[in-house]
């Protein structure tokens, strides 16, 4: 790690400014990235709920979908309810299994009380339907203005209205890799996604079909977030406006991110999945608004990374632990073999505390045959990690970072909050530029339709855990981390920010225009 002093120096030399930093100093040495919320009613027994599957999506025809977003009653808490929003009433919503290749159009018909927007999390995708923040559906019969708050007086040329639907077009030209949808409202992105708004979407291909890792039932998708809840089972969460209509943001205790003291995997609190002695591919993917998990399994055992971001990597990378931020996602292999029937592994979070410590636990249930292997080669289209640098037009200087004091302050990219259609780069397609993202907390940076790759951080080489093509990455305080990022598909506007979603709804955010 380079020193504080180092690093503000490097921040005088590229001409940036550091107004503000000192109101976080405290969290040097933190790996929280947010407030904690606390429950209003008991806590559930953990490991006493099954693991529930996200459906999968049926299209109406080849290539062709229909999902509603929409309220719902569910029960999340054992013997209480929960109204959550969700597309088709379900949290996570359906997961969408896509072709790469295959474009696929999906309708989102909005019925709920507020504006959506929805994005194609790792998606390449025309700038028409990524899901920017200011293109909104709203319900058919709904009038709507936005709202005029210290970030967010926007022109409202700027503004897109859909009534009741949209189309969104996914032509897929890709990789296989784990996906995922959700809100992108502006201002109002994490109390949406916080009360449901969240799916999956798996791209799959021939090279990753080829591969004998683990496929069918022994392929499962974990969307791991954490949530908070009233005494009568609903959702709580800071806003101050639970309308989210008219006042956006949340209580100045939580504009460091708010987290909540129950562990959801796939929506619910706490599972258990039964498991046969062999080996499972798990998509884990962090749906939460800002707490970050370093994942462990105890009494012991080995993640074999796969896959990142976006997609496969060239060979695998084994872990002891992993630390996922909001927005990451990680395909690894468990191989529960070496347990006996009746075995018991936990899936911790050594970053939490008290009952976030545990995530989730898998119960081996017997011996079963196992023709799956992990291959010493995964992808032979996969570029190789030592990408050269050489390759870059240019470079650029992304400062993440709270300006002002006290409640007053906002958090900001080389010192500005949000403002659509102010584009604060132009690269060029079909070239790659190195950014440098620099912090004063935790920041998990996410660029749409843009993939990269991580290549150091504070000056040093990455970490095993930034292998791959990536889509965001795990910024932490007062650190430097560098990306190559390639530019490819499509001419337009895009956006970078800060995937802490109350970072992002209080204006940690960026356009670029891609030309």
């Amino acid at each position: 790690m380079i020193s504080r002093r180092g690093f503000l120096g490097l921040l005088g030399g590229a001409g940036l400014t550091v107004a503000g930093c000192g109101a976080l100093t405290h969290e040097l040495g933190r790996e929280v990235a947010g407030e904690s919320l606390t429950s209003a009613l008991p806590l559930p027994a953990r490991f006493a709920v099954p693991l529930p599957i996200p459906a999968t999506a049926v299209p109406v025809r080849p290539g062709r979908y229909e999902v509603v977003q929409r309220a719902a009653e569910v029960e999340i808490i054992p013997g209480t309810t929960t109204e959550i929003w969700g597309y088709d009433g379900m949290f996570p919503g359906p997961t969408f299994d896509l072709r790469a290749g295959s474009p696929a159009v999906i309708r989102v018909r909005n019925e709920l009380s507020v504006p959506t927007s929805t994005h194609l999390h790792g998606g390449v995708t025309p700038p028409e339907s990524d899901g920017y923040p200011t293109d909104v559906v709203i319900a058919r019969g709904r009038g709507f203005r936005p709202p005029q708050g210290e970030h967010s007086h926007h022109d409202l040329r700027q503004w897109t209205f859909h009534e009741a639907a949209r189309d969104y077009v996914y032509p897929l030209e890709q990789r296989a890799a784990t996906l995922w949808y959700h809100d992108h409202r502006m201002d109002f992105t994490a109390p949406q996604v916080w009360r449901g708004l969240a799916g999956f979407v798996i791209v799959r291909d021939d090279e990753d079909d080829a591969l004998p890792l683990p496929k069918g039932e022994r392929d499962i998708p974990l969307m791991i977030c954490d949530r908070a809840f009233e005494e009568d089972g609903s959702f709580r969460y800071p806003s101050l406006d639970p309308t989210l209509l008219l006042r956006p943001g949340v209580d100045d205790a939580f504009m460091e991110g708010v987290e909540g003291d129950v562990i959801l995997v796939n929506g619910a609190p706490w599972p258990f999945l039964e498991v046969d002695a062999a080996r499972y591919r798990l998509r884990l993917l962090n749906a939460s608004n800002a707490r970050r998990f370093r994942l462990r399994l105890t009494p012991g055992g080995r993640f074999v990374q796969v896959g990142s971001d976006q997609g496969l990597l060239a060979a695998p990378v084994t872990h002891d632990a992993i630390t996922i931020s909001p927005g990451e996602r990680f395909d690894v292999v468990v191989d529960f073999s070496g347990h006996p029937a009746g075995a018991e592994v936990t899936m911790v979070n050594t970053l939490g505390t008290g009952a976030a410590r545990d995530v989730m636990r898998f119960r081996v249930r017997r011996r079963a045959a196992d023709d799956s292997a992990i291959p010493k080669r995964l992808s032979r289209t996969a570029e190789p990690v030592d990408t050269p640098v050489d390759t870059a037009v240019a470079t650029r200087v992304f400062d993440f970072r709270r300006t002002g004091q006290g409640g007053g302050g906002s958090w900001t990219i080389n010192g500005r909050s949000f403002r659509p259609g102010r584009p604060l780069a132009t690269p060029r397609l079909n070239t790659s530029e190195v950014w440098r993202f620099t912090s004063d907390f935790h920041h998990p940076v996410h660029v749409h339709l843009a993939r990269f790759r991580v290549l150091s951080r504070n000056g040093g080489p990455p970490e095993a855990t930034d292998a791959g093509w990536k889509d965001t990455v795990d910024v932490r305080p007062y650190e430097v981390v560098d990306v190559l990022v390639r530019f490819e598909g499509y001419r337009g506007r895009y956006m970078l920010h800060c995937h802490n979603l109350e970072h992002e709804d209080m204006a940690m955010m960026v356009d670029f225009e891609v030309v």
